[in-house]
C-alpha cells in the first residue's frame, strides 16, 4: 500500500504547525523516527496515550490498543494508520473508568513530569522499585544505569527514596523535569 508513496514534507509541516501537541500511541519510538525524517517535529509537544495513562490503575489490562478498545466496546482494523489514529482518538474522548475525567485530560495533565533517578539503590530493593513504577536504565544511551520513575510529585518521591529504599534522610537524588518539548525525543 505505501509502496512508490511519499510524505510531502512541506505540507506535513504545514498541518502540524497549528498542533498543540503531537499524540502518539507509542511516542517513545514515534518520535524519534519522525524527527529523523522531519526535524520541525524536534519543536513540539508529544504525549504518549500508551504509557502517558496508567491503564491498569484504572482497572484495564493494559495499554495496547487492541485491549483498549475491547475494553471500551470498540472494535477497529488495526495497523491501518487512519484507523489507528481514529481508535485512539475514541478512546481519548472517553471517561477512564472509576473518574469523571476524560482519558484525553488524564494525558494532559502528566504531559510535564519529573524523572527521578534511584542511582545507586541497592539490588537487593529493585522488586520494590518496580511494583512502584520504576523502570530499569541500562545506561548505553549515555543516561545513568540505574532505575528512574517519571513522577507527579516530586517531594513525596523524594522522600520516598530517602526514608525507604537509601534510608538516608540528607542524600541529594538526581531528577530532572521533562517537559512535552523534550519528553520521548532523544535529546533526554
Amino acid at each position: 500500500m505505501v509502496e512508490c508513496q511519499h510524505i510531502d514534507s512541506t505540507a506535513l509541516e504545514q498541518f502540524v504547525a497549528d498542533a498543540h501537541i503531537v499524540i502518539a500511541h507509542n511516542a517513545a519510538f514515534d518520535r524519534k523516527v519522525a524527527e529523523r525524517h522531519w526535524p520541525f517535529f524536534a519543536n513540539c509537544h508529544w504525549a504518549c496515550s500508551a504509557t502517558g495513562i496508567d491503564w491498569k490503575a484504572h482497572g484495564l489490562s493494559g495499554a495496547r490498543l487492541a485491549y483498549l478498545l475491547s475494553e471500551f466496546g470498540l472494535f477497529h482494523d488495526a495497523h491501518r494508520a487512519l484507523d489507528d489514529c481514529h481508535a485512539v482518538l475514541e478512546i481519548l474522548a472517553r471517561d477512564l473508568p472509576g473518574t469523571d475525567q476524560s482519558a484525553l485530560a488524564t494525558l494532559l495533565d502528566r504531559a510535564r513530569q519529573h524523572r527521578i533517578w534511584a542511582d545507586g539503590a541497592p539490588f537487593a530493593l529493585k522488586d520494590i522499585l518496580k511494583q512502584r513504577g520504576y523502570r530499569w536504565n541500562d545506561g548505553t544511551d549515555r543516561r545513568p544505569k540505574a532505575w528512574y520513575v517519571d513522577a507527579d510529585a516530586i517531594d513525596a518521591e523524594l522522600d520516598y527514596l530517602r526514608k525507604e529504599i537509601y534510608r538516608r534522610e540528607h542524600l541529594d537524588i538526581v531528577w530532572q523535569t521533562i517537559t512535552s518539548l523534550d519528553r520521548f525525543s532523544s535529546r533526554i
